[in-house]
């Protein structure tokens, strides 16, 4: 199986808002979609889906046009979409009907996902004395977060080979954070293809090898994100000593990124300058309680892309 995103573009009137964008899945995994807000995020990912019609390009599903009606797909949209109205029971066995999955299987799909949500007593509200069943509970009555986990049931409840995360993370408590985390790392050990957009950083780290960033719908970086890091070269020196060593990283020219009142970042050129730098402060006598030289991170590696593009402008 594999998705191609080939030499997408879409615009609204001139505006071009997603320009020429393409990349490859060959193989299972997570795939991740970067930008700043309104980079062209969201709109790539509909137009993939066929939610919104393309200008150009192509999008290609096992070497065939994407289908995402009659295909194996979950979606988890960043502006969640139930209906506020309606019964949670009755609007998960309506997005499972859609997909195509039997009522006795979707009661099945429910009854597992709403206890490992914890959502149980939502989806199926505990008899009231005296009177049978209990009253059932609407979109409404929940809290966002709440809201979040139905939502990822719908997107969910078919078993998709294919599944798009449109900020999954976003507004949930640390709680229910971790729990998104496992079941996210539950459907990658199934092997399946994952789409997943983002503004945490940490949590992009976290899950996936391959990254586009994008930036008023251009693509700035692309690759495999190991292998970006490692281009960018071990720069970054993280130093922890109970004595002020503001004194010995300037006598190397060195500049301090950040400072906490026990922690310096700083700027390296490479391995040779750091260790220089600990060999002094070793001869000096002066206690290292941590030395960390580490690649740069995605957020700034994120944030040299997109506000270098922003300054050209």
């Amino acid at each position: 199986m594999s998705l191609i995103v080939q030499n997408l573009t879409k615009k609204y009137g001139e505006k071009v808002v997603v320009d020429n964008l393409s990349f490859e899945m060959d193989k299972p995994g997570v795939f991740a979609l970067l930008g700043t807000n309104g980079a062209g995020k969201t709109t790539s990912i509909r137009v993939i889906l066929g939610m919104l019609a393309y200008d150009s390009g192509k999008v290609l599903w096992e070497g065939k046009p994407f289908d995402a009606v009659n295909m194996s797909v979950g979606y988890l949209a960043e502006e969640r979409g139930l209906y506020p109205k309606y019964s949670l029971l009755d609007q998960l066995l309506y997005f499972a009907k859609l997909r195509n999955v039997q009522k006795k299987e979707a009661m099945e799909k429910i009854k597992h996902w709403s206890e490992r949500l914890l959502v149980e007593e939502y989806i199926f509200p505990p008899k009231t004395k005296g009177k049978g069943k209990g009253k059932a509970n609407l979109a409404e009555q929940l809290s966002k977060g709440n809201q979040q986990k139905i939502q990822l049931m719908a997107a969910l409840i078919a078993d998709p080979k294919f599944l798009i995360l449109d900020e999954p993370l976003s507004g949930l408590d640390p709680v229910n954070t971790d729990l998104f985390k496992e079941i996210i790392r539950g459907e990658i050990a199934k092997d399946k293809y994952l789409i997943m957009s983002s503004h945490q950083m940490p949590t992009i780290e976290e899950f996936c090898s391959d990254i586009i960033i994008l930036n008023r719908g251009k693509t700035v970086l692309q690759g495999n994100l190991n292998e970006i890091k490692k281009g960018y070269g071990r720069v970054n020196l993280f130093i922890k000593s109970e004595k002020d060593i503001a004194s010995y990283i300037s006598m190397f020219g060195l500049k301090i990124q950040n400072k906490t009142p026990s922690e310096y970042h700083i700027k390296v050129q490479g391995e040779d300058q750091a260790m220089s730098l600990l060999a002094k402060l070793i001869e000096e006598k002066i206690p290292v309680v941590k030395f960390e030289l580490r690649e740069p991170s995605l957020h700034e590696i994120f944030i040299e892309k997109v506000g270098s593009v922003h300054e050209d402008e």
